[in-house]
Parts: structure tokens; C-alpha cells; sequence
């Protein structure tokens, strides 16, 4: 599917709320770019994010990994060994952060990986559950679209669990576009057909 640009409403105040943690199970959904596509329209500056007290950071520079994991645990990803998150962060391609002024902490996050020229894969796009609704993981997600975009990559996959699929459809990803169905390989399914 390709790539459109959307109309958005302005970014609403800065409402913090919990949401309760939910099983997750993902599902694969792309997004086939015009090879032709070099930007994504943006729905909020980085001058506005900044007014509201946020900064949008493009490198791992100056990520409190620690914080960082504590944003994967609060919206229900596993605690993760912060040297793998290292370790993944280095052979990660696009990185982007919201970083909180007032806290120095990060509240949103996404990173892409692939090979630099066809595909690319955006991984763990997460908003701290305090800072949901504002706007945040679309002004992230908007931003790597772009960077990716303009790197000319025209298949753009990300993983996603079923109840936030919502959320991408605007930005232009649909679940089995034109039929095509992503495969997982799954140790668990291994196991289980050995039985």
C-alpha cells in the first residue's frame, strides 16, 4: 500500500494516565513505498514538541538504557538485559527518542533496522503509558517513516500487537497487504509438532 499523507487534529494537552497491561501477541503489518517517495508529511515540528517540553532525539547518545527498558516493562514488553539493548541499538539503523525536558528521561521510542536500501523493520515503538494520547509515538513514527523514506527504502515492515493496529493504519501500514502473509520462525511451534 502506499504511503499517504494525513490530516491531523493539533496535538491536545498533556493528560497523564496508566493503562493497564495486556497480553501481547504481534502481528506483521508493511507499508510498499513509491520508489519515487523522499518525505512523509509531519503532523507536529520538533519547534512544537519542544514548546510542550520535549526533544526528539535521532542517535542513542545520551539514552539512559535503564529508563529506556523501564518504558519497555510499563507498556508490557519483557525487562531486557540493558547490554543486549546496547548491543541492538549498535546494529540498529534509524533510532528516534522523545526525551521529557522536565524528567530527562525518554517517553517514546522506535528504531529500524535493514539493509539500507529495499527493507527496513521498525522495531519497539513504545510511549511511556503516562504520555499516551499526545501525540508522541505519531510524531515518531512520522519522523522514521521520513528518515526512512529518504534513504529510499520502499518496503517498510513493523511488528505490532492487534489492538494497536489502529494507530498505523493512518500512517499508511496495513496487516497482508495484496495477500502477501509475514512468517515468524517460532522455537515454541517447533517443539510443539515434536511432541
Amino acid at each position: 500500500m502506499l504511503l499517504r499523507g494525513i490530516i491531523s487534529s493539533p496535538l491536545p494537552s498533556l493528560r497523564l494516565q496508566l493503562k493497564p497491561k495486556l497480553k501481547t501477541r504481534n502481528v506483521i503489518v508493511s507499508s510498499q513505498t513509491p520508489t519515487n517517495a523522499t518525505s512523509y508529511p509531519l503532523s507536529i515540528s520538533d519547534e512544537v514538541l519542544e514548546s510542550r517540553g520535549f526533544v526528539l532525539r535521532r542517535s542513542a547518545d545520551g539514552l539512559n538504557l535503564d529508563d529506556l527498558n523501564g518504558v519497555f516493562v510499563a507498556v508490557g514488553f519483557p525487562k531486557r538485559d540493558p547490554e543486549k539493548i546496547r548491543v541492538a541499538l549498535e546494529h540498529t539503523e534509524s533510532l528516534l527518542w522523545v526525551e521529557y525536558l522536565r524528567t530527562r528521561r525518554p517517553v517514546a521510542f522506535a528504531r529500524a533496522t535493514g539493509d539500507g536500501v529495499f527493507n527496513a523493520i521498525i522495531w519497539d515503538v513504545v510511549v511511556d503509558p503516562s504520555f499516551q494520547g499526545v501525540g508522541l509515538g505519531k510524531a515518531v513514527m512520522e519522523r522514521m517513516i521520513s528518515e526512512l523514506l529518504e534513504k529510499g527504502i520502499v518496503n517498510i515492515a513493523l511488528y505490532s500487537e492487534p489492538r494497536v493496529l489502529g494507530f498505523y493504519r493512518p500512517l499508511g501500514f496495513v496487516a497482508d497487504p495484496d495477500g502477501i502473509r509475514g512468517m515468524v520462525y517460532s522455537r515454541k511451534n517447533k517443539k510443539n509438532k515434536n511432541k
